[in-house]
């Protein structure tokens, strides 16, 4: 069911002339065809080897294997591998090095999966296990604006783990939904599309959701209006809200940075700055995919997702270096710099998100580049005040690939966010400690006592990696649901 306020603006048409309209999956990869339950059917076999054992398992090889290895200049390290002839012209087998084969991670298959010819496949030595996520993701591609695709035909892996299978999948189909969002530009990825995002998502999962645009947003969340408000029509602000789940349950908030385009504002950025700013919605597309994994799982929680959506353009209208907003929580900020806007968004949306009471606040944003300085792009860096909550996010990333890395919330540089003339500034002077500046902003607008993380991440792979393309990318979204899971266990 959908619902709620539709106000502002007519609803976007998505016909677009020369690509397909925004759909839930542009991966074009049915990934619960890449992961099947074994019954024994036909398999090439995957042998997997680690190099400390590889001169072990050598010698144990008929000397044609020995030679035809050694012309592989196989060695039984990661990501490497090795075709073994069999009996027959079509029989053959895979030999594949690993770090650990007790502990297998979700990245040590990712390579076979990209590269080994189309057919179906088992692990000789039992379950793929954690493996079985990098299978998958190996095999997304984004072909939405390629005239032909290029992607090869599925590598089927089998897994004798039956009950994890649909979790798996789930697992992959969120990965997927980060980088379809994020990979698509811009022009076809505005406010609008993110609220058909979670429209569709709201339909399949019977939530409901809300849209705030128009007049009803510049009265009740005036930042969120600021930063869009010299964006086009069809790019127009809004908060778009999802509900889910029984009322009398756990309550849990998920809030999502949603600036669609960054171009900095009035302190525009160069254009190095400026290319990959379709990402800047990287933490909403991640809410997003949070939250189906959550509805996906039937977690006993009462689930509240809030994405400020925006574009950060330049206008004539556009908001200045040295205004003062006005914000839902009734604080006044000044502007120091018109490209810390995302910031602002988060700002009215977590003083919405805190007037339901919730016994947790999480948010994703692309907010900092001091933040990637600090831990480069891999890492998200996270913020919080609860010592419990910060152990329990460690011990879940580490226990799924998908670390995290805290940095403190200093008090000692609430200082630098001081204005002259308003409550705050949204910007600290100096360029210090950017991430944790921004950090302390959104703390102003958590209630006291509320359990809050914040995620800095950066959503984005400069560079591929075995299962990881280059391009969007979910990072930090595994470890908080792994947190969540935790927290919140049926029965």
């Amino acid at each position: 069911m959908v619902n709620g306020p539709d106000v502002g603006i007519e609803r976007p048409n998505f016909a677009f002339p020369s690509v397909a309209p925004f759909t839930y999956m542009l991966a074009m990869t049915d990934y619960a065809d890449l992961l099947k339950a074994d019954n024994n059917q036909p398999a090439r076999a995957i042998h997997l080897v680690e190099a400390k054992d590889y001169d072990g398992w050598l010698t144990t090889q008929p000397e044609r294997v020995r030679a035809i290895v050694a012309a592989q200049k196989f060695k039984g390290k990661p990501n490497e591998h090795a075709i073994l002839p069999g009996d027959g012209a079509d029989d053959w087998s895979v030999v594949a090095g690993i770090a650990s084969k007790a502990t297998p991670g979700a990245w040590c298959l990712a390579r076979l999966a990209e590269i080994l010819p189309e057919g179906t496949y088992r692990l000789t030595q039992g379950s793929p296990g954690a493996a079985a996520l990098g299978w998958l993701t190996a095999q997304y591609r984004f072909e939405r604006y390629r005239r032909e695709e290029t992607a090869t035909g599925p590598r089927i892996l089998l897994s004798s783990d039956v009950a994890r299978i649909d979790s798996v999948v789930q697992l992959a189909q969120a990965v997927a939904l980060v980088r379809d969002l994020v990979n698509t530009p811009a022009a076809d990825m505005g406010p609008a599309e993110l609220e058909a995002a979670a429209s569709d998502m709201a339909s399949r999962f019977r939530a409901s959701m809300t849209s705030t645009r128009g007049d009803a947003l510049q009265q009740g969340y005036p930042m969120i209006h600021a930063v869009g408000m010299a964006a086009d029509k069809h790019f127009a602000p809004r908060l778009i809200e999802l509900t889910w789940g029984d009322a009398a349950a756990p309550r849990i908030a998920i809030v999502g940075k949603g600036i669609c385009f960054d171009s900095g504002g009035l302190d525009i950025k160069p254009s190095a700055g400026m290319r990959l700013m379709k990402k800047d919605m990287g933490g909403a597309a991640h809410a997003l995919a949070l939250a189906q994994l959550i509805m996906a799982a039937r977690l006993p929680v009462r689930l509240h997702v809030l994405i400020p959506a925006a574009e950060n353009a330049i206008g004539g209208n556009a908001f200045r270096p040295g205004d003062v907003l006005h914000t839902r929580k009734g604080l006044t900020v000044e502007i120091g710099n018109t490209d810390a806007e995302g910031r602002l968004v988060l700002g009215d949306a977590l003083t919405r998100a805190g007037e339901e009471k919730p016994e947790l606040i999480i948010d994703f944003a692309t907010l900092t580049g001091a933040a990637r300085v600090a831990v480069g792009p891999d890492l998200p860096a996270t913020f919080t005040d609860d010592e419990t909550l910060a152990a329990d996010l460690a011990t879940a990333g580490t226990s799924v690939d998908d670390p995290t890395w805290r940095l403190p919330l200093w008090d000692g540089y609430a200082d630098m966010l001081k204005s002259d003339i308003a409550d705050i500034n949204n910007a600290g002077e100096g360029g210090f400690a950017g991430a944790i500046t921004a950090a302390l902003f959104l703390r102003r607008f958590v209630p006291e006592q509320t359990p809050w993380l914040h995620l800095d991440t950066f959503a984005w792979r400069p560079s591929s990696k075995p299962g990881r393309p280059k391009g969007g990318e979910a990072l930090g979204l595994r470890a908080v649901f792994h947190l969540l899971q935790q927290r919140y266990r049926r029965g």
